[in-house]
């Protein structure tokens, strides 16, 4: 029960890795909000966690007011806000991808964390706490080819996390990041350009531990980085890679 009655909102929390830090957070008895642009799937979710789902798309000022809106009229005032909400692109040489794509990917995996700052840290800071932790990737710090924009998308997120954290320490307001390594969730076909034996091998040949990150990895450090027991971290962008990016 280590985040025992904290009320946590989770972008893209309906699967994947946003699915499993949701659950993991209701185990630790937290109070879940999962915030995600598949209605259905976190409707799903909330009934199974006894939680709220709210339909968002994270790149849309007016969907992230309303899902601050609706948290705050459910459960009051937020403890904790995971930026899990993102987007991929399929592998392709950086000058052949879409001018659309391009800012497809940067609206939901960078815009978006500008958009849930500024809905949900100014209650955040009469309050002087709160724990923001934002989902980034190896792809921001080792970057792999042919993924240009996604890893750039994600090295921003990186900064950003750095930059949040100290202009948001004086408030009492601590801000992480994890790096997670390629997983086992909807998006590893797409970075792989197939989700076949051959690519598998190849992604997996870069990982030292030998197997891709599961939902579950990544919601036991989520979890750890949210709760009490990191009072003492911020700024930091953990990687949970097995080995990937040493």
């Amino acid at each position: 029960m280590r985040l025992k009655d904290k009320i946590a909102v989770v972008t893209g929390g309906a699967s994947g890795f946003g699915e499993g830090i949701a659950r993991k957070f209701a185990e630790e008895g937290a109070r879940v909000v999962i915030a995600d642009v598949n209605i259905d799937a976190a409707r799903v979710l909330a009934k199974d966690l006894d939680g709220l789902a709210v339909r968002t798309d994270v790149s849309q000022a007016e969907d992230v007011a309303m899902l601050a809106e609706q948290t705050t009229v459910r459960y009051g005032d937020v403890d904790i806000l995971v930026n899990n909400a993102g987007i991929g692109q399929a592998p392709q040489t950086l000058e052949t991808l879409s001018e659309d794509l391009f800012d497809h990917i940067f609206a939901v995996n960078a815009k978006s964390v500008y958009l849930t700052a500024r809905a949900f840290v100014p209650h955040m800071k009469v309050r002087k706490r709160g724990a923001i932790l934002n989902i980034a990737s190896t792809g921001g710090v080792s970057p792999r080819p042919e993924l240009t924009w996604y890893n750039a998308s994600k090295g921003w997120m990186i900064t950003a996390t750095r930059a949040m954290a100290i202009e948001l320490a004086p408030f009492g307001i601590r801000v992480n990041a994890i790096n997670p390594v390629a997983g086992e969730t909807p998006l590893l076909a797409t970075f792989m350009g197939g989700n076949t034996p051959a690519a598998r091998a190849k992604f997996l040949s870069t990982i030292p531990l030998g197997r891709f990150s599961t939902p579950a990895d990544i919601a036991a450090a989520s979890c750890f980085l949210c709760s009490d027991e990191a009072a003492m971290i911020t700024g930091v962008a953990m990687e949970v890679d097995g080995g990937r990016c040493i």
